[in-house]
């Protein structure tokens, strides 16, 4: 077993909602979990619609009709029903909490701060909403947002979802081909785009990208730009854009919320579309509202009052994921920029002047941070931090250790993977247990997540495939434009039918934690054994000279064999010292098939832009093969550096 890192104590455990819920679900439906999440857990995916009414009630889920029936279906992955006579709007749940506290805190890399009230952002989604109404906008229009993580986006998806309208969005940081693969397959009707952003002391341009948007998707009606930046004449972007401040109607102080079926259309998102044109998965209002709901209450336990970040980019699932907070009446920080702003101090230094409750970063950040040397616990206070969250890649051991060493003791560290498929979490954290180095806490609640050999059988403490065996509420209404179903089928229902498969590469262990070994598309296999490339990763980080590595299998004399990349810290050589002190430590950490065969050196590494290392694109440039949709690459220049490599030929 890992190494025990944190126990929550009584006090953390008896104020916990999740224990609340529990005592609540005990008493309606007599049963006795003794305070064990493994036993809810275990009721939670046997008992489905008695769970999930549970979660609509403890939550307070705000709706002109909840029906009869909490499940049509039960059995059916995909093909089940949820609340099928329930009507509700996303909207009204997330803006029922009213008054003067503060909504919405927008901050960016530029050091530019400004709040929202809840009455405020109620206000502004009025009147955003009335001028939707009156470009005629309908319930299934799809609306577009071009824009970065700041409030104005969050009004404008509020706008949308009132109307019954279906959002969409790409960050503004996305290539011209990029947003066309997405805007262009769903046909928005209207577009809000920026006219600028900041990152990396920058300032980058939106204008032109959005002209070519308009020209290129004629779909395209109204046009609003937000002028984050205010110096550009917003024209150059479509001769009538309308100025968002000048949108809709000042004078409008209500919000005529539509009342829709669960499964309503609520957002389109996108596959990183790193192998081909993206897939547009539409996620339904309801299952999106209520997972989170769970998600947020529950595994992470978000109260009212509570201020909630998390670093994310509007082409990130994470944005969705994080506005959703409003719901539990918490205060959301918007950043926008580069999360290294200020020598990596920008974020550090808002959890202690915004009091942070509820910390949301990647793997990569924390990393970061240690190569770097902060030691947060000495340079800030943290007192207001409870929770820090991690995702888009899994969370080394030796990152858990750094965070328990230089930030706090007292946090509840939860490592959460799912992702933009389900639009939440298949495994995740939970307050009310312990965290052990390098593990996810638990299967969601509601999740029947299980991890599952070659042959479909379900292993404890032995890799294999993370499968979903039963329905949950989040799962998407399909794809966009995928009439018969059959490319939805083929995504994740093609290996076992009835059965949702992941593709993670995963580990689950007799006490209930999970470890994501890495993308099963991505499993090396030298000599036919199976290696998942956080194992080779989580050792590569152990050196201090190297920033950050890819991993790949090169095809090789009828075999595969392992190649690492690695950047190295400003003026180190890749030696054959430091060669030889890489391989031993992964060779003594791990097995003699882990051990790369060529350890080559590189300036940079290329990540979709939500931060995210795409193993497969770098592997089909050194095997000479096309990478079909470079702008869905923060930095797809970086491609070239691993192209006819020499060191590759023998």
């Amino acid at each position: 077993m890992n190494k025990k890192l944190w126990t929550p104590d009584a006090k953390r455990i008896a104020e916990a909602p999740i224990t609340a819920f529990m005592q609540a679900v005990e008493r309606e439906h007599g049963v006795a979990f003794n305070g064990e999440y493994r036993q809810l857990h275990r009721w939670s995916v046997e008992q489905p619609a008695a769970f999930w009414q549970a979660v609509w009630d403890f939550a307070g889920v705000e709706a002109s009709s909840r029906g009869d029936a909490v499940l049509e279906n039960p059995d059916a992955l995909p093909g089940a029903r949820w609340f099928p006579g329930a009507e509700l709007n996303f909207a009204a749940n997330l803006l029922r909490y009213r008054g003067e506290q503060t909504a919405l805190v927008s901050l960016l890399e530029n050091g530019e701060r400004r709040t929202w009230s809840r009455d405020a952002l109620y206000r502004e989604v009025a009147r955003v909403a009335a001028g939707l109404r009156d470009a005629g906008v309908q319930p299934g229009d799809r609306v577009a947002g071009f824009l970065p993580n700041i409030a104005e986006t969050v009004v404008a998806m509020l706008a949308t979802a009132s109307l019954g309208a279906v959002w969409s969005s790409c960050s503004p940081d996305f290539g011209i081909n990029g947003v066309l693969d997405r805007f262009g397959q769903i046909e928005p009707r209207v577009l809000f785009a920026a006219d600028a952003y900041y990152y990396n002391g920058k300032t980058c341009d939106c204008l032109e990208r959005v002209q070519a948007v308009c020209r290129e998707v004629p779909s395209i009606e109204t046009v609003v730009i937000v002028p984050l930046v205010g110096d550009r004449d917003i024209s150059r972007a479509h001769p009538d854009a309308i100025d968002f401040a000048a949108f809709g109607d000042a004078q409008a102080s209500d919000i005529d919320f539509a009342s829709l079926p669960f499964d309503h259309p609520l957002y389109i998102m996108y596959s990183s579309g790193t192998t081909g044109v993206p897939k547009c998965i539409v996620h339904g209002a309801g299952g999106t509202l209520l997972q989170h709901l769970k998600e947020h209450r529950l595994q992470v336990g978000l109260g009212e009052g509570d201020v909630f970040f998390y670093y994310t980019t509007c082409g990130w699932m994470m944005w969705n994921w994080l506005v959703s907070g409003l719901a539990c009446g918490a205060t959301l920080l918007l950043y926008d920029g580069s999360p290294f702003a200020r020598d990596g101090h920008l974020l550090l230094d808002a959890i202690d002047r915004e009091g942070i409750n509820v910390f949301g970063t990647s793997a990569k950040y924390i990393a970061a941070l240690e190569k770097a040397g902060h030691r947060p616990r000495e340079s800030h206070r943290l007192d207001s931090l409870r929770s820090v969250l991690s995702t888009g890649s899994p969370l080394s051991h030796e990152s858990f250790d750094y965070v328990y060493r230089e930030f706090r003791q007292e946090l509840c560290l939860s490592s959460i993977s799912g992702g933009t498929d389900i639009l939440s979490c298949f495994v995740g954290g939970c307050p009310i247990l312990p965290v052990y180095s390098g593990e996810i806490q638990a299967a969601g609640l509601g999740m029947a997540v299980e991890v599952w050999d070659d042959s479909g059988r379900p292993v404890v403490g032995e890799k294999g495939e993370l499968v979903c065996t039963r329905p949950f509420p989040s799962c998407p209404l399909g794809f966009w434009n995928d009439d018969d179903g059959s490319r939805f089928h083929d995504a994740y229902f093609a290996t076992w039918p009835g059965v949702w498969a992941h593709g993670d590469y995963a580990e689950v262990f007799a006490h209930g934690g999970f470890v994501i070994h890495g993308r099963s598309d991505a499993v090396l296999n030298p000599g036919g054994v199976r290696i998942g490339t956080a194992e080779i990763y989580r050792q590569v980080e152990r050196i201090d000279e190297v920033l950050e590595s890819v991993v790949i299998g090169q095809d090789w004399q009828d075999d595969v064999r392992v190649v690492l990349f690695v950047v190295l810290r400003e003026g180190v050589v890749l030696d054959e010292a430091l060669v030889d002190r890489i391989r031993r430590t992964i060779r003594e950490n791990t097995t003699p098939r882990h051990v790369p065969a060529r350890v080559l050196q590189v300036a940079d590494i290329p990540r979709t832009i939500s931060g995210k290392i795409v193993e497969l694109a770098v592997r089909n440039v050194v095997h000479g093969r096309p990478v079909k949709n470079t702008d869905a690459l923060a930095n797809p220049e970086a491609l070239s550096l691993f192209a006819n490599r020499p060191e590759l030929q023998d």
